[in-house]
């Protein structure tokens, strides 16, 4: 757990150096932006980014107001609702993944040998 909260802290400081949102902002455009149409229910985003529901909420309204995801209604009464990700979220996404990308490099993958990176990925993957 420290680990883990050690590279996220330094991965955080890299998107801030940056100028870019926290990662909690790519995590749930990154589930947009791979999902078909580019959309999911608050749910289903709340489940693939680990984000509790109360910060989710939080979050959405907040990448709505930036104009990054919208809000749309799915089913006949309108309480069902689907979060899509805007051209913007998309754009802001990649532009935090070419700072994510080196943050990882810089401080994961340097540190690794790719037999090493396998392995850990192979044992982790038990856990999913």
């Amino acid at each position: 757990m420290r680990a883990r909260d050690r590279l996220l802290a330094a991965i955080e400081a890299d998107l801030k150096t940056a100028k870019m949102p926290p990662l909690s902002w790519y995590d749930v455009l990154w589930e947009l932006a791979r999902s078909q149409d580019g959309r999911l229910r608050p749910y289903e985003i709340e489940e693939r980014t680990l984000l509790a529901q109360y910060n989710l909420s939080r979050l959405v309204d907040r990448l709505e107001k930036e104009g990054l995801v919208r809000r749309e209604t799915f089913d006949e009464d309108a309480r069902g609702r689907w979060v899509v990700i805007t051209d913007a979220g998309r754009r802001l996404r990649e532009r935090m993944w070419a700072v994510y990308a080196k943050s990882i490099e810089a401080n994961i993958g340097c540190r690794l040998t790719e037999r090493e990176a396998n392995t850990i990925t192979a044992l982790l993957a038990r856990f999913l």
